[in-house]
């Protein structure tokens, strides 16, 4: 299967946001079969709500991220200064030091 890079409309704010292959190689993994309809801060705005309704108590605030190993959108929960590599959970398990 061939994606592309698609252009969407965020229900929630209005803003275009891309679609990328990466996200779209991620979603078919996981069996999704609809695209996204919120941005991706849209989509951090509204899982924090959820979490927070549903009686998981404060929840983190988590930044947007792309990862510094394969380029893959995530989300991490703390600020990124700019100094240092941020990867997603998969490519961090690859190069973490071992304990």
């Amino acid at each position: 299967m061939s994606f592309q890079n698609k252009s969407i409309q965020c229900s929630d704010c209005g803003a275009n946001f891309t679609f990328t292959v990466e996200e779209q190689e991620f979603f078919a993994s996981k069996g999704f079969t609809n695209e996204p309809k919120r941005c991706p801060p849209c989509r951090q705005t509204r899982k924090s709500e959820r979490n927070t309704n549903s009686g998981y108590g404060a929840s983190r605030q988590m930044f947007p991220v792309t990862c510094s190993e394969c380029g893959k959108t995530t989300e991490v929960p703390f600020q990124p200064r700019g100094d240092k590599p941020v990867y997603c959970s998969d490519c961090y398990r690859k190069v973490r030091p071992s304990r």
